[in-house]
């Protein structure tokens, strides 16, 4: 079993030194594998520090070419679907206002319906009589974590088995998961149901899950095989362009936030930092705010940034509450830059403050976003490039 994990970078890379051997053909063949919590499986569980740019996707990627040529491509391509979420969101911002909008009506259903309010109960207790789906609904709260093709299984079984509407087994998984991230989970979860790619759903079949599960479970009889996907009345805006900021200069104030941990490997070439602050608002993902593991890896992981801002810039950072933001901003009366945050509750906060912040974008996601508008194949071989390219952000 891994060890809780530590919302650092140093402990992130040492779990990506660990992973590294097995980043290659050990990957590709046993990542669809589960052995359940308490076994080391092929996976590489850097995912939390991944999902807060403790660690860069492309540091991840280039490590994993380093060790092991193209027999790291499977592990890479995963490291790519994150990056492919994001920007798919970021070219239709109106997807996550659609998710909270679907969000709202859930809740309000709970409220009313009292035997969905039932099943949903069950559901998030582990207690719906499908041993597969409780055991892994127990391990999302109690270890805030859930292998990948567990999470396929568990949101097809949510919505095609149990009926239960899909946004708020999106937001069960934002509650409780420490990777929780807005695009890979709101975009993984409109897959399952059949949305993303209308008419195209994942359906958990009894098989599949015996399999690869080593036989741990069999839930034969239990699940819904045959569902219909779902469908929306409202479709998505066709895709727009990512929209990226010029490259600041002069005398700057940086803002640090929970999305983006690394803020020293910014590209600040042209900019004198005279100030940093910092503020998180991991409570913000999910509609009751989120796991206390949830809140403190996220804080953990922006005070483990605003240490190594301090010795980048020479400056002691200070940590706001997102109340203060337009007041920090104003006192300093310079120009406020901060890593570019991606689509939800950050990019939101800022917007709402009016702090006019530049958004500095890494090279990877200039490089990548704009070729994520469409299916993810078409965006597959945009990633060796970016591997290619990369240096260190």
């Amino acid at each position: 079993m891994d060890a809780e994990p530590i919302p650092t970078r140093d402990a992130g890379l040492d779990r990506l030194a660990a992973f590294l051997p097995r980043a290659g053909a050990a990957y590709a063949a046993g990542r669809n594998t589960d052995p359940g919590p308490e076994r080391k499986g092929a996976v590489s569980r850097l995912s939390p520090w991944l999902r807060h740019r403790l660690l860069t996707e492309a540091e991840v990627a280039r490590a994993a070419f380093a060790a092991h040529g193209e027999a790291a491509a499977k592990f890479i391509e995963e490291v790519g679907w994150r990056t492919y979420w994001k920007g798919w969101l970021e070219q239709r911002p109106g997807v996550y206002d659609l998710y909270r909008a679907g969000l709202r009506r859930a809740e309000n259903r709970l409220a009313t319906e009292e035997g969905l309010r039932r099943a949903f109960h069950d559901a998030c207790a582990g207690q719906t009589g499908i041993d597969c789906f409780d055991s892994w609904a127990r391990e999302i709260v109690a270890r805030n974590y859930l292998h990948n093709h567990a999470r396929m299984w568990f949101a097809s079984i949510w919505i095609f088995t149990l009926r239960l509407p899909w946004e708020l087994g999106a937001d069960f998984f934002l509650r409780h998961l420490l990777d929780g991230d807005i695009a890979s989970n709101t975009l993984s979860w409109r897959w399952v149901a059949g949305l993303h790619t209308p008419g195209k759903h994942y359906l958990a079949r009894a098989e599949n899950i015996a399999r690869f599960t080593g036989g741990r479970f069999d839930p034969r009889g239990l699940l819904d095989e045959a569902a219909e996907p779902l469908t929306e009345a409202v479709r998505p805006r066709p895709a727009l362009p990512p929209q990226f900021d010029p490259p600041p200069s002069g005398e700057v104030v940086l803002l640090l936030h929970e999305e983006d941990c690394a803020a020293e490997t910014l590209d600040l070439a042209g900019c004198t930092v005279r100030a940093v602050a910092a503020v998180a608002m991991p409570e913000a993902r999910a509609r009751c705010g989120v796991a206390p593991a949830v809140a403190g890896f996220a804080h953990g992981a922006l005070v483990d940034a605003m240490g190594r801002a301090a010795a980048r810039f020479g400056v002691r950072p200070v940590l706001l509450e997102v109340d203060d933001l337009a007041g920090w901003a104003a006192a300093h009366r310079l120009k406020v830059v901060t890593a570019h945050p991606p689509i939800g509750p950050v990019a939101q906060a800022l917007a709402a403050a009016d702090v006019g912040a530049v958004r500095v974008a890494r090279a990877w996601d200039r490089a990548l976003w704009p070729h994520a508008g469409r299916g993810f194949f078409g965006f597959r071989p945009r990633i060796g490039d970016a591997v290619a390219a990369a240096s260190g952000g």
